[in-house]
């Protein structure tokens, strides 16, 4: 395993939370937690991601991304990591391959809010993403219906599994993906940022 890298024995179940955290609030850490429960993980790793040096109004340095992270994320069965610098990968389904290489037979799931499933199939590769790891949807208020009737849930309506066979994700056979419905949390990153009067950043894809 390379050095800095987290450890993962086979068999294990790990989530993957990617996203900038730019910067991570306790939204990430509800959605967190709440994606341990209910899917039943061993671990979730937050996949800080590099961010683009080209963007004017990029994301704030990763080693400080990072830091704030583990301020604010205690839970020790989560892993804060910029495991994506480290493998030279921007596009979700090049960290995924590597990732599946690095740790052979570890079940990977990758987590996602609901207001990215809506943008899904818009995603680099989506299809092959899918076909690869199952996918955990962690739908806020306001989200469930645009993402039920989303173009990428349409077309994976078949391996949508019910929400009370959550924990059941994990070690399911892609394509295979659950929603489960979270209480209200108001925080998020852009209205942190805005606050503090930075800017704003697209999603990962």
């Amino acid at each position: 395993m390379r050095a800095g890298f987290p450890i993962a024995r086979p068999g294990m179940t790990v989530g993957l939370l990617g996203g900038s955290f730019d910067p991570a609030h306790e939204g990430h850490v509800q959605i967190t937690e709440e994606a341990l429960r209910r899917f039943g993980l061993d671990r979730i790793w937050w996949l800080v991601s590099p961010g683009n040096p080209l963007k004017p109004h990029g994301p704030a340095p990763l080693a400080e991304r990072i830091a704030r992270a583990r301020r604010i994320m205690r839970n020790p069965r989560v892993e804060i990591t910029g495991i994506e610098a480290g493998l030279g990968t921007r596009m979700t389904r090049d960290t995924l391959v590597a990732l599946q290489r690095l740790y052979p037979g570890v079940h990977f799931v990758w987590l996602m809010g609901a207001d990215n499933l809506v943008q899904f199939d818009r995603w680099d590769r989506w299809q092959d993403i899918a076909a690869r790891v199952p996918i955990g949807v962690i739908a806020r208020p306001g989200w469930q219906m645009p993402a039920r009737f989303s173009r990428a849930a349409r077309m994976l309506w078949r391996a949508r599994l019910p929400e009370t066979q959550a924990r059941r994700l994990a070690r399911a056979m892609p394509p295979a993906w659950v929603m489960i419905n979270l209480p209200l949390n108001k925080l998020s990153s852009s209205a942190i940022r805005a606050g503090a009067g930075q800017g704003d950043e697209k999603g990962r894809s």
